[in-house]
């Protein structure tokens, strides 16, 4: 199949290259343009784009996809399908229209659960048993289309965004290449979701990996799960931030003022609201990851003080 592939993070790379693995005539690569990343802020493309250069694929990485000479960029590609994962732009309803078998997604959740711009986040923080991948048929609505084919996959107790992000999308990978054909066919029906089991899910924002320690450890926990490895989790201890790269539920004490550290040595235990979270990694501002016993002695850490 003649196919344009949107796409720009490290979850489009693995379906991007099955198609090309496939033998598909993958025309070209829409992405993200490039921009500023890490602490120097040096401008780079994202992964995708990278990955379509080492295959010689041309690039096409518009700031835009709502002006005529984007669409008409598209449309000169004459592709049969347009294959989109984890693009991060809206297309309008006239780029849904350009090729002959329309427009397909691979989203990281069995919907209507979790339509929105982070699902596997969204499963970890509601501590969803189960996720998957769907392929869907793409129209106006925010994941709203029909679904071609989906997989379902536990999530493990110790699991985070990074992790499961990598699994969906291997997985998505090889769910995209065995549907193609299918859809091609006509083989393929495309299953009507059911809106009024619909979930839906925001974009993360850096704020959200902000630690509220009058939640619930349990939910502190789930929240580490889901913003490693970003935003991260992190907490103010004396107005300097700190990132909690591992932690646990645990009992807490009656009475505790949540932030308040209970105990500290080879662990840091934070009173929450309910419960408490037993830290066992972290990393100050500036500083390497430690152990919390190395992070006690070395920030003498005591009990009594308080986090916020």
């Amino acid at each position: 199949m003649r196919i344009v592939f949107f796409g720009s993070p490290d979850f489009a790379v693995p379906s991007f290259e099955a198609l090309v693995a496939a033998g598909h005539d993958v025309v070209c690569a829409v992405s993200q343009p490039a921009k500023p990343v890490g602490r120097s802020a040096e401008v780079a493309d994202p992964p995708l784009a990278r990955r379509a250069r080492e295959l010689a694929i041309p690039v096409f990485q518009p700031p835009t996809l709502k002006d005529d000479a984007a669409v008409a960029r598209l449309a000169e590609a004459n592709a049969d399908i347009f294959v989109v994962v984890a693009y991060g732009k809206i297309l309008a309803q006239r780029v849904l229209d350009l090729p002959r078998l329309g427009c397909v997604n691979v989203h990281g959740s069995v919907l209507p659960r979790w339509r929105g711009a982070s699902p596997v986040q969204a499963a970890l923080l509601s501590g969803d048993a189960e996720t998957g991948v769907s392929i869907m048929r793409m129209e106006a609505g925010m994941d709203t289309g029909g679904v071609f084919a989906d997989l379902r996959t536990p999530i493990g107790a110790d699991e985070n965004a990074g992790g499961l992000s990598a699994r969906l999308a291997e997985g998505g990978a090889t769910l995209l290449v065995a549907t193609l054909p299918r859809i091609a066919s006509g083989e393929a029906v495309a299953a009507p979701q059911d809106d009024a089991l619909a979930t839906v899910c925001p974009k993360i924002r850096r704020e959200d990996g902000r630690a509220d320690f009058t939640r619930p450890a349990l939910e502190l926990v789930r929240r580490l799960h889901a913003f490693t490895p970003w935003p991260g989790l992190f907490a103010y201890r004396g107005g300097r931030r700190v990132k909690l790269l591992a932690a646990r539920e645990a009992r807490g004490r009656m009475g505790a003022t949540p932030g308040e550290v209970l105990a500290a040595g080879d662990e840091i235990v934070l009173a929450c609201g309910e419960g408490a979270l037993s830290v066992t990694a972290l990393q100050a501002e500036g500083r390497k990851p430690l152990g919390a016993g190395a992070f006690s002695r070395g920030e003498r850490v005591v009990a009594g003080e308080s986090w916020a």
